[in-house]
């Protein structure tokens, strides 16, 4: 047992306790895994993080992303808010204005530069979602297939069942406690909100291996579904996306498509630190 630094933080959102939560141990090097997955159940949060120094000489530090229930590959609140924690504990980046995690996807690149720090969005595999998937989940849901505009299953990491719906409103219309994990897992839907909206989407994640209804706000499904947009030229420019709306918080995701037009996409938001202190494990 030792102290080690801990930041509890909140992640895709300009106001504390609206975001998604996130406990970052800035010191996890020499934990084990069954300590690291007692400590994450123990906090109860949708994630929590463990930093070490990287294998890689090109990272800057090294993450390991535990739900309640599991481990995760990559996950993007825990990428933003572990590069704050990281930063704020006295981190200096390799290269300026540019961190480098290592992670279960391999390297993500976080742009530190500007006022809203965003992620290189990893890779994203892009495939039809099979009928029997989608007869399943408009089944739990209700959903009038009319209202579908189209689907897909992504797979950046974590694999996602997504649905855009015809509206915002439709999406906020889906009653959560309809549909469970494990027997649906990564069911992600987006619609877009009208005019005079401040968010030009409405995303929701709703089925969560934290035990929540639904995900306050999910980085890494907005990253799938980014690329997913820019794939199909539905991504001409940066576009908002609000999260979280449903149960009170106020996420926001900034996606933005490669200046360079090149295929990058980067995911932003920002990250509020709520705790500071120790923690012994």
């Amino acid at each position: 047992m030792q102290q080690r630094r801990f930041i509890q933080c909140d992640v895709f959102t300009a106001v504390p306790t609206k975001g998604n939560a996130l406990a970052v141990v800035v010191d996890g090097e020499n934990l084990s895994e069954a300590e690291m997955r007692s400590f994450a159940a123990w906090t109860n949060l949708a994630e929590t993080t463990f930093l070490s120094p990287p294998t890689d000489p090109s990272a800057d530090y090294s993450v390991r992303i535990f739900t309640p229930a599991r481990e995760m590959p990559f996950a993007g609140h825990p990428t933003l808010g572990s590069c704050a924690a990281w930063l704020r504990c006295g981190g200096i980046a390799k290269e300026d204005g540019v961190v480098r995690q290592e992670c279960g996807v391999g390297i993500v690149e976080i742009d530190v530069s500007g006022d809203v720090p965003a992620f290189i969005a990893p890779p994203t595999r892009i495939d039809p979602l099979g009928e029997a998937a989608l007869a399943a989940i408009v089944a739990a849901l209700d959903i009038d297939r009319q209202k579908i505009v189209r689907t897909a299953h992504l797979d950046n990491g974590p694999l996602w069942q997504v649905l855009e719906l015809a509206s915002a409103e439709d999406v906020l219309a889906l009653d959560s406690s309809k549909i469970n994990w494990p027997d649906f897992k990564g069911v992600g839907v987006i619609g877009a909100h009208g005019p005079g909206s401040d968010a030009d989407f409405e995303t929701r994640m709703l089925v969560s291996s934290s035990g929540m209804s639904e995900d306050p706000i999910t980085g890494s499904l907005n990253a799938a579904i980014a690329h997913w947009m820019a794939r199909e030229g539905r991504l001409p420019g940066p576009v908002v996306v609000a999260q979280g709306t449903k149960i009170n918080r106020k996420g926001r995701v900034f996606i933005t498509p490669d200046p360079d037009g090149g295929d990058k996409v980067l995911i932003g938001g920002q990250t509020q630190i709520l705790i500071e202190g120790t923690v012994t494990l």
